[in-house]
């Protein structure tokens, strides 16, 4: 039996894709249940939104990565949701998303907007790849930004498009640009990030788009006006 202090809940959800079908385990566990912050996640948000989050965000970026089978996708067979008392707002490591019950008792805003927002960037982490370590962080982050951005949850301190000093600058710029670049090729992300599955480089732009990631930074700009 988990401790009293803890709320674990644990459920089984198939998610089908246009091909295939992969079982996810997803878990949510409040560690700080009797704080400020995780009072408010169990009563203002739960678990059952929590589930419904995991496997509706797991499956968007399922379909926005073009990842149809098995095969595309990382084997991750169970992904936990864990409230705690810590710093930051949220961080992802070892199939396991960490987010800050501080933050949550502190928002002011739409709280399940904000967490939802928050799940869908952390869940990217879970499923996109990596450049086997060598993709620079600011795409790594700018990517899940993308996918946050493209689900309709993108809060209004984000800047704006063309705002920026650098493409890979991280977080909302990069997902602004990265947003532009998918226009310009539908399926620019996805096609870059199966690139990524093990190893990456700035020509994947030039691939993909016809011209460096720079040239297309400046063409961006000048999109906007905003060199």
């Amino acid at each position: 039996m988990a401790p009293k202090h803890m709320f674990l809940l644990s459920c089984l959800v198939i998610l089908a894709a246009l091909h295939g079908i992969h079982a996810v385990e997803f878990e949510v566990i409040n560690n700080a249940e009797s704080s400020a912050g995780g009072i408010r996640f169990t009563n203002e948000i739960g678990a059952e939104f929590s589930m419904s989050t995991l496997s509706i965000s797991t499956h968007f970026i399922w379909d926005l990565f073009q990842q149809n089978t098995e095969q595309d996708r990382k084997d991750v067979q169970k992904v936990a949701l864990i409230i705690d008392n810590m710093d930051g707002i949220a961080y992802t490591a070892n199939d396991e998303i960490h987010f800050n019950a501080n933050y949550i008792g502190n928002y002011s805003g739409d709280l399940r907007m904000e967490f939802s927002g928050i799940i869908f960037h952390e869940m990217t982490h879970i499923w996109q790849w990596y450049g086997d370590g060598q993709a620079p962080g600011g795409l790594i982050e700018g990517i899940a930004d993308f996918v946050r951005l493209s689900a309709g949850y993108a809060p209004s301190h984000w800047v704006q498009p063309g705002e920026g000093e650098r493409w890979d600058q991280g977080y909302d710029v990069t997902a602004r640009f990265l947003d532009y670049c998918n226009g310009l090729s539908s399926g620019f992300v996805a096609e870059l990030n199966k690139k990524m599955e093990s190893d990456y480089s700035e020509d994947f732009f030039v691939e993909l788009l016809g011209e460096t990631v720079d040239e297309l930074w400046r063409d961006y700009k000048d999109t906007y006006g905003k060199n």
